[in-house]
């Protein structure tokens, strides 16, 4: 049995998790600045106790509709990917959970392109979904996109 902790957040309305040990911080956005010709998930830049962020918005990356107006203040989760610091911005955070991983279950094999290259898997709560994030293929598009 390999019991490992996840950080739960809500994206429109869906409940999503990410492995606990990948995240550095979880803080509100005061202050980003825009970046002309980036990508449409790219929010911005910002600083995070001097490092610079590229913040990147969940809604957009997984192809949602925007942030809805009553969400005013921006939620995001640091995440350090080969060395880049990142920003998850996402609409709010549940809890920790410890979940086994040996109960994971593949994604469906039908899922649009941009949710198949960000999922790690499913899991099946008591009376919700679970859908297990893989921090690397949430950043993979944007990470190509800075190499180019």
């Amino acid at each position: 049995m390999s019991i490992k902790d996840y950080l739960t957040i809500v994206i429109e309305g869906q409940l999503f998790g990410i492995e606990a040990v990948s995240i550095h911080d979880v803080f509100y956005i005061n202050e980003m600045t825009p970046v002309p010709l980036a990508r449409e998930d790219v929010d911005g830049v910002l600083n995070l106790r001097g490092r610079i962020v590229t913040a990147v918005c969940a809604r957009k990356r997984m192809g949602m509709g925007p942030r809805p107006d009553s969400i005013p203040n921006p939620l995001a989760i640091a995440l350090e990917i080969n060395g880049d610091m990142y920003a998850l911005i996402v609409d709010s955070v549940s809890e920790v959970m410890k979940l086994d991983e040996n109960r994971f279950h593949q994604p469906p094999g039908n899922l649009p392109p941009r949710w198949s290259e960000t999922l790690k898997g499913v899991y099946q709560l008591e009376n919700d979904l679970l859908i297990l994030l893989e921090p690397s293929g949430l950043f993979e598009a944007t990470i190509i996109a800075k190499a180019a």
